[in-house]
This record gives C-alpha cells, sequence and structure tokens, in this order.
C-alpha cells in the first residue's frame, strides 16, 4: 500500500514538531521513500516530471536542461 502525505506527517519519528515542520519533513520522506531505489536516471526523470507538473510543460522545457545518457 502506496503511504500518503497524512501518513508522514502522523509518523512517530515527527509527530511532536510543530505542524510547518511536520509537512517538511513529511514531504522529504515521501521523496526519499520514492526515489531510494532508483537510478540517477531515474531520479532525474523523477524530479523533471514533478518540475514539468509544477511549473507546465511550456516553462519547464524553457528552463530544464535536457537529459542525456552519461
Amino acid at each position: 500500500m502506496k503511504k500518503t502525505l497524512d501518513d508522514y506527517i502522523n509518523d512517530p519519528d515527527i509527530i511532536n514538531e510543530p505542524m510547518p515542520l511536520r509537512e517538511i519533513y513529511a514531504a522529504r520522506l515521501k521523496i526519499h521513500d520514492e526515489t531510494k531505489n532508483m537510478t540517477a536516471e531515474e531520479r532525474a526523470a523523477y524530479y523533471k516530471a514533478g518540475t514539468v507538473r509544477f511549473l507546465g510543460k511550456e516553462v519547464a522545457e524553457k528552463l530544464l536542461v535536457p537529459i542525456s545518457p552519461v
């Protein structure tokens, strides 16, 4: 089962932190869990996809450097 952001926010390790910090920590934990077994290329594609979702394809294409094989 895939964990939601709420699952991470309620993680016992961060439950005593103030809510703004818990949200940041939860997001970092979620990203870590999603990317921990990825190769460098997979991780770059993961972050690029997130950037495109956040900024939109047209803006992201102007800002991002193309991912090329090493």
